[in-house]
């Protein structure tokens, strides 16, 4: 990693660290910091959602940070009731002093509640200057600037093995009708269609959100995303027809539904490139990428690759995305280290950390594609960057944590109960609505 001479400046946050900003709103531009050890002593705690290889991912970030600053690091690891455990960690008086959020809504229930910090005048300038202003939207409650996106995924695309698609003769395709027929050619040359991780709620609500963006367009998108389009509304009882024709084709889930519930993500990729595949393609983010290559020994753009989300029923194609934005506790027990730790995640010197390891995005401008380990990724990351405002936040992410971001609860278990049985699209819509309208009122 370039080592790079720290400025300091008395009054300052405990280290200024994003690269070519300004530092405590005035003086002269200041590079990232060079290993001056200057929070040694310290401790910063972590908590997220990720496991696996992309916690492994994340540590190496952390890791260059202590490197830089000193400061030790601790990541917890929350699973995906993040709102849950850390409410019950405030509570405890043992809160962690930074935490990945991987959703709007989370982010403004935690604002809302008073246990977050604003970011920091570096941090601030350093989201002005790199990032599109959808970011910023998205990580700011009433005008305050909170979050900082770190992560960005890619939720358009489908992942495929080159090998089972060239077996069976068929092209990547453009449409969703297409799509299907695609995966009944791959099924008859002897491989299921799609791997699908059911038992991980929050990867159903992916399918939906891209079938609904493109089917229903971006203006009804944005509604039922803010709850201003109930959820009883036609075009969600098509989109949820047009998942029922996929969901119950037990020719084209690996598995059947029964298998796909008891499938969850890391598994659903497994399915498609670990030794023993059992299916031609995976629907998910960009973040497959990773599991392929680290997990599974992928070559990404050889022996594993993707193509666009296909339009459905004449729509454009769909471009969903989301991310993981790091904000400081107040209650955290080193709220300025916390900070310091944000301000690094700003610069594209942390994005490259991850970048090079693979299974990330970034939605940081600033960072070379180059950065990134292969082709594929960085046309990935090309197209996220290049979409600037024109892309929509997973629906999910913006609502409520009780309606769409907790595993055994809300849209989760209901997309999960309609994957178990997808004969009632009206009436899973109508028990959404009610699970919506009880979330968003509270």
């Amino acid at each position: 990693m370039m080592r790079r001479r720290t400025t300091w400046l008395t009054g300052c946050t405990a280290l200024v660290l994003a690269l070519g900003a300004t530092a405590c709103g005035g003086g002269e531009p200041v590079a990232a910091g060079g290993g001056d050890q200057a929070l040694g002593g310290q401790t910063v705690t972590v908590a997220g959602v990720w496991s696996g290889s992309e916690q492994k991912n994340f540590q190496k970030v952390l890791d260059a940070f202590s490197e830089k600053t000193g400061a030790k690091t601790q990541f917890v690891s929350t699973g995906d009731n993040v709102s849950t455990v850390v409410g019950s960690k405030i509570e405890g008086g043992n809160a962690p002093d930074v935490v990945m959020v991987p959703q709007v809504g989370v982010l403004q229930q935690f604002a809302k509640n008073g246990w977050l910090t604003p970011l920091s005048p570096t941090a601030r300038k350093a989201v002005d200057g790199n990032y599109a202003h959808v970011w910023k939207n998205y990580g700011s409650v009433d005008g305050t600037l909170y979050g900082l996106y770190f992560k960005a995924a890619h939720k358009s695309t489908v992942w495929y093995s080159p090998e089972a698609l060239t077996q069976a003769g068929v092209e990547p395709p453009t449409t969703y009708a297409d799509l299907l027929k695609a995966g009944h050619t791959v099924s008859d040359s002897g491989l299921a269609a799609f791997s699908v991780a059911g038992q991980d709620g929050w990867t159903l609500t992916d399918w939906f959100e891209n079938v609904y963006l493109s089917q229903a367009g971006p203006a009804k998108y944005d509604a039922l995303a803010a709850h201003k389009l109930p959820w009883t509304d036609a075009s969600v009882v098509r989109a949820l027809g047009t998942l029922a024709a996929l969901f119950k084709d037990e020719q084209l889930v690996a598995g059947g539904r029964k298998g796909a519930l008891n499938t969850d993500f890391p598994g659903s990729v497994e399915k498609v490139f670990g030794p023993e595949p059992a299916a031609g393609m995976v629907y998910e983010g960009d973040f497959v990428a990773g599991v392929a290559k680290d997990q599974f020994g992928r070559t990404i753009g050889q022996d594993a690759n993707f193509f666009p989300f296909p339009a459905v029923d004449g729509g454009k194609a769909p471009v969903v995305s989301g991310g993981d934005a790091a904000v400081v506790l107040k209650d955290g027990k080193n709220t300025k280290a916390g900070m310091a730790l944000l301000e690094y995640l700003a610069t594209p010197e942390a994005a490259a950390v991850w970048a090079k390891a693979g299974g990330f995005l970034s939605p940081n401008k600033a960072l070379d594609l180059a950065s990134y380990g292969d082709d594929v990724t960085r046309a990935t990351a090309r197209s996220l960057v290049g979409a600037g405002d024109s892309v929509r936040f997973d629906m999910s992410d913006q609502a409520p944590a009780a309606f769409g971001g907790t595993k055994g609860a809300g849209e989760w278990k209901l997309l999960q109960d309609f994957l178990r049985d997808p004969s009632d699209p009206k009436g899973t819509a109508a028990a959404l609505e009610t699970a919506a309208a009880k979330a968003y009122k509270g």
